[in-house]
């Protein structure tokens, strides 16, 4: 009886081990269970200035020619009160609200009921219903790949009217800019305070949410997964790569068309800014699916850092360029435009080089040829909330022998590029790369931090094989 008793112990205390131990796995994969005194202090910072900087940036370009010391330097002479700058900036508008409106709406309608058809006739592309990565809950969720359709459908649509149909100016974007900019944030609020009251009392899934106590925290990075309307609508792939991304495009348009109606001409280096950028948002929705294997997707939860950042900080930032060159018209000496134009298709080709081993890899399970050899992997293996045990492998063969993360290094390139094609008289335009640096090198030891806890040993044995992050030799 008491070795009968003794047995049942052991027996509970190794399940109770078991437990925690999965509660402890659990705790390091995806977004954090605990917040630090830097992160809090980081989060409250982003929330309190981030809104400000992209409202800086835009305000002097609008008022002061895109010079970002001029507006300080007035304040602090005493030449203009924060009033007198705030006074001059445009408020939101009926029109401005209603272009936006139109456009969210149009967005949501191309995403949600119109099927992609683009895969039935465009050969290697893949569309149509498509699975995403496990979640930690265990789940695999199902996606509407449809992002290039859209694309084209809008940009048919904008390129007919710009031609024919003539139902708005070219220059629309840029005319209603700094309206256009409040009601971004309005829907940016809207639906990360949504996404948080929904993760509260209606999650789509509540073992993939995440509660860390501190409202701020939870607010900034989220806690549902992937929340969801119905079975199609996900807020992750929805907002990060409509309505923002399909506008980027659009955008430099409008700001290319703005050029021309001012100038009389276009310059070589908005000409660039267009190309080079256009290259990137098409290779985006191009590999849409190949889209949902990665961090966005695959570990971060949608909050105010996806929901906000995505309607504003996107399009307004990412957009620099073209704005600048409205302001400021470049043309750049023909052997300055062509090494733009060949650093920036060296790094695309990089980025692009780079995820096409990694996806290949992938979809064969190792059974392909990298650079002409067979890949050489390490073996991985983790375990999700339900105590399911996966298995991955790691490539360590091709671009991903070099650095761990150089499809990043490329997009460092490419970013490099369409700052360089708007000259050196302003730091402006180069705000897009410093933030670009800054963006992947932290993204790149969140995404190592998170694959060290949810690997274990293994990641251990995955960066002594591949010891470089970025640069192969120096970080």
């Amino acid at each position: 009886m008491a070795a009968h008793q003794e047995k049942k112990l052991a027996e509970e205390r190794k399940h109770q081990n078991m437990q925690n131990g999965t509660k402890a796995s659990q705790g390091q994969w995806g977004r954090a269970w605990e917040v630090d005194w830097f992160s809090l202090a980081s989060i409250l910072f982003l929330l309190m200035f981030a809104p400000l900087i992209v409202y800086y940036f835009i305000m002097s370009c609008a008022q002061y020619q895109c010079s970002l010391t001029d507006p300080l330097l007035d304040l602090l002479r005493g030449n203009k009160h924060l009033s007198d700058i705030w006074n001059r900036t445009p408020m939101l508008t009926y029109r401005a609200a209603g272009i936006y409106s139109l456009w969210v709406t149009f967005q949501v309608v191309l995403y949600m009921f119109i099927p992609d058809f683009c895969h039935k006739f465009l050969p290697g592309y893949v569309g149509g219903v498509q699975e995403g990565a496990v979640t930690p809950a265990g789940v695999v969720n199902k996606y509407e790949i449809n992002g290039l359709q859209a694309w084209i459908i809008t940009h048919v649509l904008w390129f007919a009217n710009a031609s024919f149909l003539h139902f708005f100016s070219p220059t629309i974007i840029f005319d209603n800019w700094i309206p256009l900019l409040w009601c971004a944030n309005i829907l940016g609020y809207a639906v990360s305070t949504f996404a948080m009251i929904k993760g509260y009392f209606f999650p789509t899934n509540a073992k993939d949410c995440k509660f860390t106590g501190n409202f701020f925290y939870d607010y900034m990075m989220g806690i549902e997964f992937n929340p969801r309307i119905g079975k199609w609508f996900d807020f992750k792939l929805f907002f990060n790569g409509r309505p923002g991304i399909v506008a980027w495009t659009l955008i430099n348009l409008s700001f290319a068309a703005k050029q021309q109606e001012l100038y009389g001409e276009l310059t070589n280096s908005m000409i660039l800014v267009n190309i080079l950028q256009g290259i990137y948002v098409l290779d985006f929705f191009w590999n849409e699916a190949w889209y949902l294997k990665t961090i966005d997707i695959c570990h971060d939860h949608f909050g105010w850092y996806l929901g906000w950042g995505d309607c504003v900080w996107l399009p307004y930032l990412y957009t620099l360029q073209g704005l600048y060159l409205v302001y400021h018209p470049v043309q750049l000496h023909t052997a300055h435009a062509l090494g733009v134009l060949v650093l920036g298709l060296l790094g695309y080709y990089i980025f692009r080089a780079t995820n096409h081993q990694k996806d290949l890899f992938r979809r064969t399970g190792g059974s392909c040829r990298i650079w002409g050899r067979k890949p050489e992997y390490i073996e991985c293996s983790y375990t999700s909330v339900d105590g399911a045990r996966y298995y991955s492998k790691l490539l360590t063969s091709g671009f991903w022998g070099w650095a761990r993360h150089f499809n990043y290094t490329g997009d460092l390139i490419g970013s490099l590029a369409y700052c360089l094609a708007c000259g050196f008289e302003h730091i402006l335009p180069y705000f897009y790369i410093i933030y670009m640096t800054i963006l992947l090198v932290h993204r790149c030891l969140r995404d190592e931090h998170r694959c060290s806890s949810k690997y274990g040993k293994d990641w251990k044995r995955y960066t002594a094989a591949v010891p470089y992050r970025l640069l192969p030799g120096i970080f």
